[in-house]
């Protein structure tokens, strides 16, 4: 288990973070393909907001699922409420004080086929809605 404490670029937002580190994710999806996201995922008791609670603006699209949260003051992507594991957050590893991206694997996920809302997909069911 390693810890690491992240911020925005202004510092506004402060988080810490606690994770078992064996890959990074990046995703497909036109959001995260525009901001080049490049994701650590963990469950949400393993992320703290330290300070700047506040200072986060929320960011939602198509289903309302993901909660992608941005510091309004310097709009750096911090971490989403991730739409597949709504338990767990995706974390901008570039936010993290000390951690080296490069000394982790990085898988692609898949993410551009979940774009797409299906009004007839199982509500309990998270994963990919294709029409």
């Amino acid at each position: 288990m390693q810890a690491f404490e992240g911020s925005c670029h202004c510092g506004a937002v402060r988080f810490h973070i606690t994770a078992v580190v064996t890959e990074l994710t990046t995703c497909d999806c036109s959001l995260c393909k525009m901001r080049n996201a490049l994701m650590l995922k963990v469950p949400e008791h393993a992320l703290t907001i330290r300070q700047g609670e506040h200072a986060l603006t929320l960011y939602q699209w198509n289903t309302h699922r993901a909660k992608h949260y941005f510091c309004k003051h310097c709009g750096i992507y911090v971490f989403h409420r991730k739409r597949a594991a709504p338990d767990h957050f995706g974390v901008n590893v570039f936010c993290l004080e000390g951690f080296d991206p490069a000394s982790v694997s990085v898988r692609a996920t898949e993410g551009a086929s979940m774009t797409i809302e299906d009004p007839a997909a199982r509500p309990e069911w998270p994963g990919p809605r294709q029409m």
